[in-house]
């Protein structure tokens, strides 16, 4: 008999969390300066960033009880660093009317380089044995984020419609269907199409943040990306309402 996770994390586990977020706010801070400085962006920028990093300590902080292993691991921490690189694109949005095309470049590199790691960290978790339910939520959360930064850019920046914010509502409004209809939180079988996808996505929205597109084809390719990603969901929606009077799955991998 499998023994479920406690709902309250150990004393020194949430210690670990925190002093590894404590460490990551300065360094956040200063790379924030750095790159401000580098590419000649408003000197408001670093506490921009900051604020942008303000979602994951949330994510980072809730639901430990859900961790499984002796300490916060190897996968999380590259979690932490890819939702490092999250909160330097998220620091642009109030001045994305403004950014010029070596800074938008720039930030298309960061996005890209975020989503190379992202991957990283479930593998980190699945070869140490440490694959638990809060780390495979922290590391959503943190592609939920990145779509949501890199819509927000496009839109605010006038390449596309408000209408590309859809890509980045999707999983919420999912998580709010399953407090109207539990079976919604049913866990879902593996499908290596939900990472497929996601990846796509994040692609293509970091792709149309670069001069490389613009409108109308930026609208082409974000709304051909958002049609896979509804397509996704929709065959997820239709396995659990096949399955509602199932406890169904094994994980939300």
């Amino acid at each position: 008999m499998v023994t479920p996770p406690s709902p309250y994390p150990a004393p020194s586990l949430r210690r670990s969390v925190v002093a590894h977020l404590a460490a990551a706010l300065p360094l956040l801070a200063a790379a924030g300066w750095m790159l401000g400085r580098g590419i000649d962006l408003p000197s408001a920028y670093p506490l921009s960033v900051l604020a942008a990093f303000l979602p994951v300590l949330w994510f980072a902080l809730t639901r430990l009880g859900a961790h499984q292993g002796p300490g916060w691991g190897h996968a999380n921490r590259v979690t932490l660093l890819r939702s490092g690189l999250l909160a330097l694109v998220g620091g642009t949005l109030p001045f994305a009317h403004v950014l010029d095309t070596g800074q938008t470049w720039t930030v298309a590199v960061i996005a890209i380089t975020a989503l190379a790691l992202d991957g990283v960290d479930g593998w980190l978790a699945r070869r140490q044995g440490l694959s638990s339910p809060y780390g495979a939520r922290f590391d959503m959360e943190m592609d939920t984020l990145s779509i949501l930064y890199l819509c927000l850019l496009l839109w605010l920046s006038g390449e596309v419609g408000i209408w590309v914010l859809l890509s980045a509502l999707l999983r919420p409004l999912f998580v709010v269907g399953g407090m109207v209809r539990p079976w919604l939180n049913h866990p879902l079988p593996y499908r290596r199409r939900r990472r497929v996808v996601c990846m796509v996505q994040v692609a293509v929205l970091a792709l149309a943040v670069t001069p490389l597109l613009g409108p109308p084809l930026t609208g082409f390719a974000v709304g051909a990306a958002l049609g896979l990603l509804l397509f996704s969901f929709c065959a997820d929606t239709v396995w659990l309402i096949s399955h509602r009077s199932d406890a169904g799955g094994t994980n939300n991998g």
